[in-house]
């Protein structure tokens, strides 16, 4: 029983996440890049002492799981070595980072001599150096080909800025001023946080403020604890397939075995070996990928901290292996494949243990990166993960329909399409259409949320294009007996329409050349469907047709409702057709 005055805990609670708050907002206020400002692709974090996570942003699901291990990581790393003053930078997944890409900053906090807490900021980059702008290189054989990894390292030492140390980063990379601008960001969030923090400790002092905390921890474990005593002990399995990459690879598949014992959970994952090719995932990664197939299926209330996961084991499996890789493996891709599928894999095996709480899944990441140089601005470098790229559907549900371009799983709904507008500003590009796709949801008596599609024009250069993700060969998995029958406008797909209409389409990840006056076309696969689809009510079928999100050959190959000539409901065809089934 906790002995904290509940007033001052929620006090404290709400300090809390107005700190963890600003710093979010001071990273959309001032990322340079559009992947900061527009997207959001960044994640903020408070640790305490220990180093343990006592709360995560409602940020990107891929990077909170995997600041617990980095956290670790980085504070062993400097052991007594931790000044005040000081600021560590970090991105390389042998310690326990997502991917190099996502770069994260620590700041430890002190107050009287003290470390308190620390301040963390993990946000994705648009470049990183290497042979292939923003990162994604397909052709990579080693992580040395992917870009450059950065072990933690101090950019600030006791409240000095290491400017040696930022060049030599800053000048590995392209698009520096981009570069550059987001890192300043992050410093400003890291020391935003830091600022809230201090004056909480100058309010309630640091014995009572801990207090709070270990018992907000306390509270996310009873809830993990509670919803696990209500699933039935067993051991129960789980597999998602990974697309054949176009690679040589064939398909790959993920096992997850939960064990459910009480009120603790141990999640082991079986994968093959490791392979050449940038879908490895280290360590720190694949747990996120565990933590949010787990969260998918227990939608437990906040807090969300490090207490939810006290009552939680994972195994990756040997090292080695796609889900537990060791260096030199490249793996750029992971945080979305195989990261989604890993999520898949797991949430699967839970809702065989609890049947009622089964979801359908959201669509995996399909998109694009692009790079070129500015003619409108002498030529200056640009590049950029165009996310609105990969805004997919979300799966559906016992209750309602999955919502339309709120994905990709890795992110949750977090992810943010930002202003076409601001983009074609931004970047010297023409986007052309920007829009919900009709059929791609999934079928089901409640219907999967639809995908997007996107068409970029390059303006007056020539424009690299490097296409990276899956969903483009296999349809977000449904659940409760969901099936489909429209295939193709499911799936996601990259296609090049050159001057004269004629397009290349690519089901695999590629990377290629768009030159003015041609279209990269990427198109995102929809969320999962929930249920039977002969039992969606024959009116919201029609209203789906009506918005342009179901066709009429939808409607009837996948709902068995006919439409007639005239688009007006043909009863005697519709009710035939659905007592057949």
């Amino acid at each position: 029983m906790s002995t904290v005055d509940p007033i001052t805990l929620a006090v404290v609670r709400g300090a809390l996440e107005t700190a963890q708050r600003e710093m979010t907002l001071t990273l959309e206020k001032t990322g340079r890049s559009s992947v900061f400002n527009l997207a959001h692709d960044y994640s903020n974090a408070l640790f305490d002492h220990l180093p343990e996570m006592i709360l995560q942003g409602q940020d990107i699901p891929i990077h909170l799981g995997s600041l617990i291990p980095a956290m670790k990581c980085v504070a062993g790393f400097f052991g007594d070595d931790i000044l005040e003053g000081d600021v560590i930078y970090h991105n390389d997944p042998a310690y326990n980072g997502s991917h190099i890409l996502d770069c994260c900053m620590y700041k430890p906090v002190f107050y009287k001599g003290e470390l308190v807490f620390w301040t963390v900021c993990k946000g994705h980059l648009t470049d990183i150096g290497g042979p292939v702008p923003a990162g994604y290189n397909p052709d990579a054989k080693e992580i040395y080909a992917e870009g450059l990894r950065i072990p933690p390292v101090k950019l600030w030492s006791r409240g000095q800025r290491r400017e040696d140390v930022i060049n030599l980063l800053l000048t590995n990379m392209r698009a520096r001023a981009y570069q550059e601008g987001d890192l300043n960001a992050q410093y400003g969030a890291c020391s935003v946080g830091e600022r809230h923090l201090i004056e909480l400790l100058d309010r309630y002092g640091v014995e009572q403020v801990r207090a709070c905390i270990a018992e907000l921890k306390d509270m996310a474990d009873r809830h993990m604890r509670a919803l696990l005593r209500d699933v039935p002990d067993g051991i129960y399995s789980g597999t998602a397939v990974l697309e054949d990459s176009g690679h040589g690879l064939g398909q790959l598949s993920i096992t997850a075995q939960v064990e459910i014992r009480g009120d603790e959970a141990h999640v082991l994952i079986e994968s093959p070996p490791q392979v050449p090719y940038f879908i490895n995932s280290y360590a720190g990664n694949s747990v996120s990928g565990v933590y949010l197939g787990l969260m998918m299926f227990a939608q437990v209330p906040p807090p969300y901290n490090e207490g939810l996961y006290r009552c939680v084991s994972v195994d990756l499996g040997p090292p080695g292996t796609l889900c537990n890789a060791q260096e030199p493996a490249p793996h750029v891709n992971s945080t979305t494949t195989p990261m989604e599928t890993l999520a898949d894999a797991v949430r699967q095996a839970l809702e065989q243990a609890a049947p009622e709480r089964v979801t359908a899944s959201w669509g995996h990441a399909s998109g694009i990166n692009i790079a070129g140089h500015d003619p409108r601005n002498g030529n200056d470098e640009y590049v950029t993960m165009v996310l609105a790229s990969i805004i997919s559907g979300a799966g559906a549900n016992k209750e309602m329909d999955g919502w339309p371009a709120c994905g990709p799983l890795c992110c949750f709904g977090a992810l943010m399409s930002g202003d076409i507008e601001l983009l074609e500003y931004s970047y010297p590009v023409l986007i052309h259409r920007y829009s919900l796709m009709t059929d791609s949801g999934g079928a089901g008596e409640f219907r999967g949320g639809s995908g997007t599609r996107i068409e970029i024009e390059p303006l007056n250069h020539a424009m690299t294009v490097v296409g990276f993700g899956e969903g483009r060969q296999l349809p977000t998995a449904g659940a409760a007996g969901a099936t489909n029958v429209l295939l193709e406008p499911k799936l996601g797909r990259l296609i090049h329409r050159k001057v004269d209409g004629e397009e290349a389409h690519f089901t695999y990840n590629a990377l290629l050349t768009a030159q003015p006056g041609e279209r990269v076309i990427n198109v995102n696969p929809g969320g999962g469907g929930y249920g039977n689809p002969m039992r969606r009510p024959v009116a919201t079928v029609l209203n789906d047709v009506l918005n342009g999100l179901v066709s009429p050959e939808g409607a009837r190959l996948e709902y068995g409702v006919v439409l007639d000539s005239n688009g007006n409901l043909d009863e005697a065809a519709t009710h035939a057709i659905r007592a057949a089934h």
